[in-house]
């Protein structure tokens, strides 16, 4: 059946291994049978001490030898594939395509453009509203006066990510002090309302699929209850949107459910999403799937479909304590550059 394509075992490299999603990601890959390059630049990473994975440490995304060691370590570990765990990685690998494809690598990331319009929160803003699709009223830091007064307000990174450095405020005054501290600051409206989660891949002919999850209780940017639901008027937004910023692959929409009944987008991650194991649980084959297009094989949609009203609770937990100077041995054998 093209839903057990996946099942040959691959060779995938995913960063961000200490992140939630890069380590959720890992641990399903290596449920399915594949062996996981792990990589970070923490040297602890989470990820690193999941079981049957290969570990490494490399530099961030934004250090200039980015691109060298991460191809390097590819062709050293003969890995297959890389996966992109977190939002700053996606830029330099899209950077990378050609080399890594010459090294027989295969990414499967939108165009450069879409990565763009989704890691700038900024220009995300501009696309969607030039869609016709609802977003909250969003302010750079020179047009704080035009706010209304009374406004709840969100002041948030514009290349942000992981809920870093957002903070919510109540007056002008207040945004405006935030902006000389968070590191290229712009101003969102504060919406209330259901917020949710739309886990969705979409193949490269551009069909996607859409599992809805409301996120119950969040802290700290992650969902730690969470059930999943159906609704017409999200999924369409949701579809909109993918379509909108050219969405391609495994990624996530965030938005929220008003108490009037609209629907309102506030992000869209070109990544897998933390909370995507419930997605899993209520019956679609996403990582399976997902790395069936990641290889050029057939995305099989009936393979996606859920049940409504599966639940997810999770917590924070202590996963090791050992000696540091053993896992860096582990993770950055003689030789390797961090």
């Amino acid at each position: 059946m093209p839903g057990d394509l996946h099942t040959t075992g691959r060779r995938i490299l995913v960063t961000g291994v200490g992140a939630n999603p890069g380590f959720g990601l890992t641990r399903s890959l290596v449920r399915l049978g594949h062996t996981v390059i792990a990589a970070d630049a923490n040297r602890l990473a989470p990820g690193f001490l999941l079981p049957s994975v290969v570990p490494q440490a490399i530099p961030l995304a934004s250090d200039p030898n980015y691109p060298s060691i991460v191809t390097r370590l590819c062709r050293k570990l003969e890995v297959e594939a890389v996966v992109a765990g977190i939002e700053p990685d996606l830029e330099p690998l899209t950077q990378m395509a050609s080399q890594l494809d010459a090294e027989g690598v295969r990414l499967w990331i939108p165009a450069a453009w879409s990565v763009r319009a989704c890691t700038d929160k900024a220009l995300f803003h501009q696309v969607l509203t030039e869609h016709g699709i609802a977003t909250p009223r969003t302010w750079q830091p020179q047009e704080i006066e035009q706010i209304p007064d009374g406004a709840e307000l969100v002041v948030k990174p514009r290349f942000g990510h992981g809920a870093q450095d957002v903070h919510f405020v109540h007056r002008r005054e207040h945004a405006r002090v935030l902006c000389e501290l968070v590191p290229h600051p712009m101003v969102q409206e504060r919406i209330y309302g259901c917020e949710f989660t739309a886990d969705c891949l979409v193949d490269r002919a551009g069909y996607a699929s859409v599992i809805l999850r409301r996120r119950d209780v969040v802290k700290a940017g992650l969902a730690t209850v969470a059930t999943t639901f159906d609704n017409p008027d999200v999924r369409d937004l949701v579809l909109r949107t993918l379509d909108a910023v050219g969405a391609r692959g495994l990624c996530c929409v965030q938005g929220f459910i008003c108490s009037d009944g609209m629907v309102t987008i506030t992000e869209l991650n070109l990544r897998i999403a933390g909370g995507f194991p419930l997605t899993e649980a209520a019956g679609a084959d996403l990582v399976g799937q997902m790395v069936n297009g990641l290889f050029g094989l057939p995305v099989d949609h009936r393979r996606l479909t859920y049940r409504t009203g599966v639940f997810l609770t999770s917590y924070v937990e202590t996963l090791a304590v050992g000696d540091i100077t053993e896992l860096e041995r582990t993770t950055a054998p003689k030789g390797e550059a961090r």
